[in-house]
């Protein structure tokens, strides 16, 4: 039972479509607000990113959480040079004969939990959730989840095995993390 009166068994995470649409919600970000109430179904419709909600099982309508999925890659270009690259190929155990220029991912573009249940754990919930996806059930052949992550976020996705890219990453309001799928298959 999770406070507020809100049971996990009562919840289920959803693909959303267009007839579904998510009618309130406030994690508290106004841009990840605006992503969930007004664009994630133009996203969907032009296959660009899928969104997924964790919802009340008797009204979808209300949602606890979202996420955002969209195809990704880690590549060489994400990497100052190609040392720095090959130095997180054998760290991630490649074998020569897989060295490639870049490798799939899955980003994790865009994840809200209504601020009513922060605290709960339905982030940590949801991010077990889409890592399952790609390894219980990947159909298309998919090594990492990546994420753009707000600073203020950062702390979250490395408690949840999310590391950085590079120590270089420069942007001033996000970080380039990853998780590597194969830390649990």
């Amino acid at each position: 039972m999770l406070q507020n009166g809100i049971d996990k068994s009562h919840l289920d995470f959803i693909r959303l479509r267009p007839a579904k649409a998510i009618e309130r919600f406030d994690c508290g970000d106004r841009d990840l607000n605006d992503y969930i109430l007004n664009h994630a179904a133009a996203f969907q419709k032009y296959l660009i990113a899928v969104t997924y909600a964790y919802v009340d099982a008797e009204d979808a309508s209300k949602a606890y959480a979202y996420c955002s999925l969209a195809n990704d890659k880690v590549a060489i270009t994400d990497f100052k040079d190609k040392a720095e690259f090959n130095r997180f190929r054998k760290k991630r155990g490649f074998p020569n004969e897989k060295r490639l220029k870049s490798y799939p991912a899955v980003k994790l573009c865009r994840l809200g939990v209504e601020k009513t249940v922060k605290g709960q754990q339905i982030g940590t919930t949801i991010l077990n959730y889409i890592k399952s996806m790609f390894v219980i059930e990947n159909k298309t052949g998919c090594r990492f989840l990546t994420v753009d992550a707000y600073l203020d976020a950062v702390p979250f996705y490395e408690k949840n095995g999310f590391r950085f890219l590079t120590q270089e990453d420069d942007d001033p309001h996000t970080r380039l993390m990853y998780f590597d799928l194969l830390d649990i298959a």
